[in-house]
């Protein structure tokens, strides 16, 4: 495998990808021109902040399976472009998780006592003590925007210093959040009460300009802002108004909505901290990242674990030995619904029966999904791409789950539409690995999905068989296993022959002018 590392990093980490017998190259500081001509080479791209990996970097990394970003966020990466294209994409969550509370600390401390702005004013040869007094922040009120590990461990070191911590968090429940130590409150509670307010959120379309024009209306005259989690939460433009109009008193800002800030207004206000982006940046935490990184990379690309993956949640469940049988015949189902269809599928629903298929519909999905665009679509296609490329071409998924079958045990039914027609597969594993189709629109057999598979309708009476057979055997192809199914005794049947190998035209046509056969379908299983 070759590793492409393009920006700043502990040199660790190319020495552990090299120990898993990755071949590295270390180019930090690789322009995005170069970054395009050699991006193809590669199998994997580890970055930071200063490399953009955008869709066409992604469209010209033919051979990318990986992007690890060795940080937090990933807003440098096009995660949507890498998705269509079944690219993991895998960050370092924890790794700079102290040094970032400890700065968003620091920042506000230095808010608070305006320490900055005495320095300069010190250095200048001033002695302005009047113009530099502070606000404690023992008994002040602060507001934790997002508790997740950053936020909680700012919310903790906050009130080790005698503040009241508000927190608001979509997720986590009011229960998980008292358990903390914070009191858990709306967006609209939080930005009323507070007296210093940080966000740590990532940003998405909903928290942009989280904290703008009404939330600032909203807050106490003379309230602090703290943002050292993404530019664009606080929207500059309405924080900028508000600090000259002294609704807000000051802010503190580690990161911009554009980076780095060019004649930034924020940055000459007296009433502002900043700094250019320093959350991360201890040497412990960039150790602990680059050293994440490649253990996370080298885990996935050999397939030991996948930690740290943005955009493909199935892709740990694929290794779970017990679930790897479900996945095997979910592709399978999906496989032979695409190719039974006389049309487009419009619309599928995956049922899961029984344990442990109840609690993997996520990945049988993903596996169903697989299968069928594997036909479709010219590109390759994997779990992490099927959903995305299904959803684009407009076929809704929809998921059940019903009672574990009678005999226990794990089945799962695929009913799949088109614009004429609907069926019903259905698909069982027995014991620890052995996987079978059970059932076709109402029909009950068992059959190995290996190799080719003939299938058609016919009435049930004596010498069809046979006469399948004979044409068969004048084409030279072989029957490896043969299965039944019938509605009732001289009614419908239906037929599945497992092949040795393929039918030319010309025996399928032989077939089809058998009288009593019909809906002759050879469905074909690469899994």
């Amino acid at each position: 495998m070759k590793v492409l590392i393009s920006d700043h990093l502990d040199e660790r980490c190319a020495a552990i990808l090299r120990a898993e017998q990755c071949e590295v190259d270390d180019r930090p500081g690789l322009g995005h021109a170069e970054l395009l001509n050699v991006i193809g080479s590669y199998d994997a791209l580890i970055v930071r902040s200063a490399t953009t990996v955008d869709a066409g970097v992604i469209e010209r990394g033919t051979r990318l399976k990986m992007i690890g970003r060795a940080g937090t966020g990933v807003d440098n990466i096009d995660v949507e472009a890498a998705t269509r294209r079944g690219i993991l994409v895998m960050n370092t969550p924890g790794g700079n998780t102290i040094s970032a509370a400890e700065h968003t600390v620091s920042m506000m401390l230095a808010l608070a006592r305006n320490i900055p702005q005495a320095h300069m004013s010190l250095a200048r040869g001033e002695w302005d003590r009047k113009r530099f007094v502070g606000t404690e922040v023992f008994e002040k009120t602060l507001g934790v925007v997002g508790l997740g590990k950053i936020g909680r461990e700012v919310a903790s070191r906050c009130r080790a210093l005698g503040m009241t911590v508000l927190g608001f968090d979509p997720v986590l429940g009011p229960e998980a959040v008292s358990k903390l130590g914070i009191e858990s409150v709306s967006i609209d509670e939080l930005v009323r009460r507070s007296d210093f307010i940080t966000v740590h959120t990532p940003l998405t379309e909903e928290t942009r300009g989280l904290l703008g024009e009404e939330a600032f209306a909203q807050c106490k005259r003379g309230v602090r802002i703290i943002n050292c989690a993404r530019g664009g939460i606080v929207d500059e433009a309405a924080l900028l108004r508000a600090l000259e109009s002294g609704q807000v008193h000051g802010a503190a800002l580690d990161v911009f909505e554009h980076e780095p800030p060019k004649n930034n207004p924020l940055l000459a206000h007296p009433h502002v901290v900043a700094t250019p982006h320093l959350g991360a940046s201890t040497e412990e935490a960039q150790g602990k990242v680059a050293l994440q990184i490649a253990h996370q990379l080298a885990d996935a690309l050999h397939g030991r674990a996948y930690t740290g993956v943005v955009n493909g949640a199935v892709m740990q469940m694929t290794l779970n030995e017990e679930l790897r049988p479900l996945v095997r015949l979910a592709e399978c189902m999906g496989s032979m619904s695409v190719q039974l269809s006389s049309g487009p599928l419009r619309r599928i629903s995956v049922i899961a029966e029984g344990d442990p298929a109840a609690g993997s519909l996520e990945l049988l999905k993903a596996g169903v999904l697989k299968g069928i665009l594997s036909h479709v679509v010219p590109e390759p296609v994997n779990f992490i791409s099927a959903p995305h490329l299904a959803a684009e071409l407009g076929l809704v998924v929809a998921e059940g789950r019903e009672p574990p079958p009678g005999q226990g045990g794990s089945q799962v039914k695929l009913r799949f539409e088109t614009d004429a027609e609907s069926h019903t597969i259905k698909g069982a594993v027995f014991g620890a690995s052995l996987i079978r189709l059970v059932g076709l629109d109402g029909f009950r057999f068992e059959v190995n999905p290996d190799g080719y598979c003939l299938i058609y309708n016919n009435l049930d009476k004596p010498g069809i068989l046979a006469q399948v057979s004979a044409i068969l055997a004048h084409h030279s192809v072989n029957i490896a296993g043969l299965s039944l199914g019938r509605t009732s005794a001289g009614g419908e049947a239906l037929t599945l022959m497992s092949l040795d190998g393929p039918l030319s035209k010309e025996c399928l046509a032989e077939l089809s002018r058998l009288a009593d056969v019909r809906r002759i379908r050879l469905v074909r299983f690469d899994v």
